[in-house]
């Protein structure tokens, strides 16, 4: 197991939701035809599409950046293994409901893969509930495999790295985004966080959440099953080593950005997607500008946690 106990907290920035609305509303304009932010009661997430193990996105919000990319180039470190129960104690919140974006532990699963956490953590003598996915490069076809987690597997691990939201799992007050008709070049999850960036240029922000690409298609990556036996020196190796493909919606992204690095070596957005039809991985962008439509339930972390924080580090590998 990797050192969890490597923990720096920081203290974010959290507006009024009401005054985020507006702020996100008027950077959404510039990138998409239609968008809508408002103020709304979060909506059953146990419920299709999303199935989460929880109802809600509120109670006690907070972000965590665990590992890093260092450790997965320029050589993986298939050391770095962490466990959500105790990322969830570590980030002062046992018991939490987890979702984001990471890599699953080859030791646990026998390959590298992409993983879209989705844990509600043990709590009180409860055991943990994971309806976590992951997606890995299917050797027969070399296409896309998505899997569900518990259907493998019984553990909460999870390797190298991830960009996690945590928080009680109640319904409550939530930011919802609709957007659609992309005219920008950005992608929801990046203009979202350069809205922020440029808005609240001295502070530092976060926002957690999921959305639905409801229409249209999007721009993935899948890790291959074996690391670089090669050292992965930039960006370009990055980019040929992965995997990428285009799926189609309705896919369920969960995403954590940040506006601004309060120095913490953080990586400011991350987003993994899955579906109920076998597609899965990291997103990067529709592929689909005039007919993508989006709907994202979000809401400002009161905290982020920075665990296990590499001490080599880069800026390769972060898109």
């Amino acid at each position: 197991m990797a050192d969890c106990s490597k923990t720096d907290k920081f203290e974010l920035y959290v507006p009024k939701l009401e005054e985020l609305c507006e702020v996100l509303q008027d950077g959404l304009k510039k990138n998409f035809a239609d968008s809508k932010v408002s103020v709304v009661d979060c909506p059953d997430l146990s419920q299709d599409p999303f199935r989460f193990p929880v109802k809600g996105l509120c109670g006690k919000p907070r972000i965590t950046d665990v590992g890093g990319v260092p450790y997965l180039v320029p050589l993986a470190q298939p050391d770095k293994v962490y466990n959500m129960n105790t990322v969830a104690k570590e980030i002062e919140l046992p018991g939490a409901f987890i979702l984001g974006a990471g890599a699953a532990s080859s030791k646990t699963v026998g390959m590298n893969a992409e993983l879209m956490p989705l844990v509600l953590t043990e709590s009180e003598g409860k055991p943990a509930v994971n309806s976590s996915y992951f997606s890995s490069i299917n050797p027969a076809d070399g296409k896309c495999l998505q899997e569900k987690y518990s259907d493998k597997h019984s553990d909460c691990d999870f390797g190298l790295l991830a960009n996690l939201y945590a928080c009680e799992g109640k319904p409550g007050k939530v930011i919802e985004v609709k957007a659609s008709r992309r005219t920008g070049g950005d992608s929801l999850v990046t203009c979202l966080r350069k809205t922020l960036e440029n808005h609240y240029s001295d502070k530092s922000l976060a926002l957690g959440g999921t959305f639905v690409i409801q229409k249209g298609q999007a721009k993935i990556h899948i890790m291959p099953r074996e690391f670089s036996a090669c050292p992965l020196n930039s960006n370009d190796d990055v980019n040929n080593w992965l995997k990428h493909f285009n799926v189609s919606a309705p896919l369920i992204c969960q995403s954590v950005l940040v506006s601004r690095d309060p120095g913490l070596d953080l990586r400011v957005e991350h987003t993994h997607c899955f579906s109920h039809h076998g597609e899965g991985g990291h997103y990067y962008i529709d592929t689909t500008p005039d007919t993508v439509e989006y709907l994202g339930y979000f809401l400002p972390a009161e905290f982020i946690y920075r665990v296990d924080r590499p001490t080599t580090t880069h800026v390769i590998g972060r898109d």
